[in-house]
């Protein structure tokens, strides 16, 4: 008589206790997986118990569906993930539990033919939806099926439709624990999604944006904020756009001091990649860092440092990921340098500011931002 096969709950209760999300922000209201997570493999355990080969993840947020899915009996797990922080929060999870059969892979080179199963955090960004699910028909087996998911909130009719575009069928799941599945299967071959280009006449601004970059190929008003700043920007050897997006503050910075080093930095891979064609598109020199906010900075080592900093932790609106980085341009910062940073007024970082970095004054402000700049101690 066959043994039974133990339950998914036994199986993935070790694995998702035993997770945490550094080095991203830990707090006791946020928690490395969610139950789209647990919705995405529950979906996939009789796949991976009927063809425990090679198992593709895109975007896996802290491991939960890489580590997941070894649980399940994956052999080895192919990933992609946008996000560096996402990336350590992993190989430092996947090292906790032992587990080595984890491999990083170019989103272009993650999908294989002999992958049969392939699980998506679904992104919010349509665009992005849209290359993703272009790279992964284009190198899927005609077999391979691709189960996407994400919590409701973050969830809309309109990717099922861009699915449709690269798959020849999609299935919707109903609801559990507040979150959803697409199934997609019968994969299309299109042609790669191109980086958008714009351009903003006012600042004489060329912006260049892989699908996935906050604000795409426009000028975010946080952004247009601190370029419309009364107040000029200080003389500087040395000034770093973190968070830097699309780069397009870069890009304004290396214009305006053709001789100084400019570094753009980003956790997003498409940020930064990003940065660098915004930087080609203006004509002017700009180091485009992958980074987890300044790792790779010595201290004291800039004279300014420009953030448009984001306010969500995940899907939580959150205050710890612009706490890190006003900590990390305080320590980075040279005396007397500084941090101009633009901000959703009603979130009142000027207290943490003159914290994190030193005195702090108001320099513009519009109905929604504020443009603060705080000079290091």
């Amino acid at each position: 008589m066959t043994a039974p096969h133990p339950s998914p709950d036994m199986l993935l209760g070790p694995v998702l206790d035993g997770l945490r999300r550094r080095p991203d922000v830990e707090a006791p209201e946020l928690r490395a997986w969610d139950a789209a997570d647990r919705y995405l493999l529950d979906t996939a355990a009789p796949w991976l118990r009927e063809s425990p080969a090679a198992v593709v993840v895109v975007d896996d947020t802290h491991g939960a569906l890489s580590l997941g899915a070894l649980a399940l009996g994956a052999q080895r797990v192919r990933v992609h993930q946008d996000s560096l922080i996402a990336r350590y929060a992993l190989a430092a999870n996947a090292a906790g539990a032992g587990a080595t059969a984890i491999e990083q892979h170019p989103l272009e080179q993650v999908m294989t033919p002999d992958a049969p199963l392939a699980l998506l955090r679904l992104p919010r960004s349509l665009d992005r939806l849209d290359a993703v699910a272009r790279l992964l028909a284009a190198h899927a087996h005609p077999d391979a099926v691709l189960i996407a998911g994400n919590m409701l909130k973050h969830m809309t009719p309109a990717q099922n439709e861009v699915l449709r575009a690269s798959f020849e069928r999609v299935d919707v799941s109903l609801a559990r624990g507040k979150a959803r599945l697409l199934t997609a299967r019968g994969s299309r071959h299109l042609a790669p999604v191109e980086p958008a280009r714009g351009y903003d006449p006012d600042h004489e601004l060329h912006i260049v944006a892989l699908p996935g970059v906050f604000a795409g190929a426009s000028l975010d008003i946080g952004t247009r904020a601190m370029l419309d700043a009364p107040e000029g920007l200080p003389a500087y050897a040395t000034a770093i756009d973190l968070a830097c997006g699309s780069g397009v503050l870069a890009a304004f910075l290396a214009r305006r001091a053709p001789g100084a080093r400019v570094i753009a930095s980003d956790v997003s891979a498409v940020a930064v990649q990003s940065a660098a064609l915004t930087a080609a598109a203006n004509g002017v020199a700009v180091e485009a860092v992958l980074d987890d906010g300044l790792s790779q900075q010595p201290d004291a080592s800039a004279d300014l440092v420009v953030l448009n900093p984001p306010f969500h932790v995940g899907a939580a609106v959150h205050t710890g990921i612009a706490l890190r980085l006003f900590a990390e341009a305080g320590r980075v910062l040279r005396p007397g340098g500084q941090l101009w940073a633009v901000w959703n007024s009603h979130l009142a970082y000027a207290p943490a500011l003159e914290r994190a970095v030193g005195p702090t004054r108001q320099a513009a402000r519009t109905p929604k931002f504020t443009v603060t700049v705080s000079r290091r101690r």
